[in-house]
């Protein structure tokens, strides 16, 4: 049961973290959260992106992404949807004062589990990302090894582990950041519209990204 080679686990785990190192929408939401408000809040945004993956993985595991990617419907709403969702967070950023904006307003007047529901819709409505496991998961499917279904969600679920080695030390770094922000109401608001534009942006491409 689940018995791979060595060079399998190489392949599988070099394309793990090259994938977790990529920037996309939940990199930008993380860091984010982390460089305005601190440690807590990035931590609080991870968690939410990781159950987002998980979740992922599970539809993957048990065929459910396969409506997603067989249905133009289907894929088309959840992508309207998350570019709408991306595109309001950034212009919550871009009209902030700086002081008040909406990094720091989700790190100060809404709790953590606001802020990890945030994570967790910005990692679920993004059909690019239940396409990809679809894709990229049965391809270290062993004839085998095991159910198909639970080698799919084993690969899936190890891919947010790698994440957990990866993304934990640059909250940590941009924790650092977030201290030299505080009470420095330009840099605050440099940051809020930097990050409100690449969110717009990263709306935009979803919005025209296609199967």
């Amino acid at each position: 049961m689940l018995d791979y080679s060595l060079a399998h686990w190489i392949t599988f785990l070099t394309a793990a973290v090259l994938l977790n190192l990529s920037p996309g929408p939940d990199m930008a939401f993380i860091l984010g959260h982390t460089i305005k408000s601190g440690t807590r809040a990035g931590f609080s945004a991870v968690f939410g992106v990781w159950t987002g993956a998980c979740l992922h993985v599970l539809f993957a595991a048990f065929g459910l992404s396969a409506v997603l990617a067989a249905s133009a419907f289907a894929f088309s709403a959840v992508k309207w949807a998350g570019a709408a969702y991306l595109v309001w967070l950034g212009i919550q950023a871009l009209r902030s004062g700086g002081e008040g904006g909406f990094i720091k307003a989700a790190a100060e007047t809404m709790s953590w589990r606001r802020i990890y529901r945030q994570g967790v819709l910005v990692s679920l409505l993004n059909p690019k990302v239940a396409i990809f496991f679809l894709a990229f998961l049965p391809q270290f499917v062993v004839e085998g090894a095991g159910a198909v279904w639970l080698q799919l969600a084993v690969h899936g679920l190890l891919i947010v582990v790698v994440a957990v080695f990866i993304e934990p030390p640059l909250i940590l770094a941009g924790g650092k950041l977030a201290e030299l922000v505080k009470g420095n109401r330009k840099i605050g608001l440099w940051l809020d519209r930097g990050l409100g534009a690449l969110l717009v942006a990263l709306g935009v491409r979803l919005a025209l990204t296609t199967r």
